[in-house]
């Protein structure tokens, strides 16, 4: 538990991975700098309680406003009205300087909250598209923290309160950006890590094995494949390696995902924000497969953005099947010089500093600072 004599900042993060991960990289960053931190989120997040470096986790109503139903959309709505007015109740017991919101719908009500009770705020946009919830709160926000600059769907008015801070991520993917990428050699063996969460990792668990069968023996015997598979799917995938004699090493969720990103020469992966970031943080070639059906295309620009910088090469869920995928992967492992690039290239685009970046921001607006004056300042991000 943290003690610390300071106000605590607040941080507000929607129940998943994506919004969650960055949320605890600023946390453990604002811990080092002997700031409390206190979590505001729902309780699809009641299982990363024990991995967040903060005092307090406190739960609010939320929902998220879907479908065509107006009873359903009224019934999200009072909820998050609901989850306002617990929010308020806290931020008037805790007295914090700054709230820091990083999307999703469970991090409305801390932030409107926020701005009912006269408290700055600071949104932090991961993706490369803005998503619903902060384009909501872009309005009341005092200011706006970047993954990248001009993110679609942004208004103007949110990007001139605007800094480009980059994504954070979590200190065990600094650490292992440390290892530095080795193409593979001659003959030698090829790494390959496939993960892509519980949808991701559906899609791939159905076409990665029936790909690897397809590619010419003399190469697949170099392969040493990682792959995150669904628990219900993992006796039929284990089954279809072993029909062919290839072995892998199978499992529903790895704990030390980046110590393996670290140690692969191919990574094939979606596209969320937190995967990207963290991929071009280590700076390691991927082929990133889209999550299909988003509503604000969100993972297929930040596909769009690595590939882009070289970094990566992007396949559409819809153009996604086997022969393909060996394709990809065959021509690869036959010009280790091309990987070598992508991972340079992806390591040129990541951003090691955005979580200190983000947390000199946090501090300046907590002690009265503006997103301007910051700017002014410098944001001290030479350091990539």
């Amino acid at each position: 538990m943290q003690r610390s004599r300071r106000p605590p900042i607040l941080i507000a993060a929607g129940g998943t991975g994506g919004h969650l991960f960055p949320a605890r990289a600023l946390g453990e960053e604002l811990a080092r700098r002997d700031v409390a931190v206190e979590l505001m989120t729902d309780r699809r997040a009641q299982g990363f309680g024990e991995d967040f470096p903060a005092r307090h986790i406190h739960l609010v109503p939320a929902a998220t406003p879907v479908g065509r139903s107006p009873v359903s959309a009224a019934r999200a709505v009072l909820t998050l009205m609901r989850g306002v007015m617990v929010a308020r109740r806290q931020i008037r017991r805790l007295k914090p300087p700054l709230v820091v919101g990083f999307g999703g719908y469970p991090s409305v009500p801390p932030l409107l909250a926020a701005r009912l009770s006269g408290v700055a705020s600071l949104i932090h946009e991961q993706n490369a598209v803005m998503g619903r919830a902060n384009r909501l709160l872009a309005r009341f926000a005092s200011a706006v923290a970047l993954s990248v600059p001009s993110p679609a769907n942004a208004a103007r008015a949110a990007l001139a309160r605007s800094v480009v801070t980059g994504n954070p991520v979590r200190d065990a993917v600094i650490e292992a950006a440390e290892l530095p990428y080795a193409a593979p050699t001659e003959d030698g063996e090829i790494r390959l890590l496939v993960f892509g969460g519980s949808q991701g990792a559906r899609v791939f668990s159905r076409i990665v094995p029936e790909a690897l069968g397809l590619i010419d023996a003399s190469l697949r015997r170099r392969i040493r494949l990682v792959q995150q598979c669904r628990a219900e799917d993992l006796d039929l995938v284990r089954g279809s390696y072993y029909d062919f004699g290839f072995e892998a090493e199978l499992a529903p969720f790895f704990a030390d995902l980046p110590r393996r990103m670290a140690a692969a020469h191919l990574v094939i992966a979606r596209s969320g924000a937190s995967t990207v970031s963290e991929i071009a943080a280590i700076g390691r070639p991927a082929i990133l497969v889209p999550l299909p059906g988003a509503i604000d295309n969100d993972q297929r620009e930040n596909a769009r953005a690595l590939a882009r910088a070289g970094g990566a090469w992007m396949i559409e869920e819809r153009e996604l099947d086997a022969g393909r995928l060996a394709g990809e992967i065959g021509a690869l492992m036959k010009a280790p010089e091309r990987l070598a690039g992508a991972a340079a290239a992806a390591r040129g685009a990541g951003r090691r500093d955005a979580v200190r970046v983000l947390a000199d921001l946090v501090l300046f607006m907590a002690g009265g600072g503006s997103p301007e004056g910051f700017a002014a300042v410098g944001s001290g991000n030479e350091d990539k």
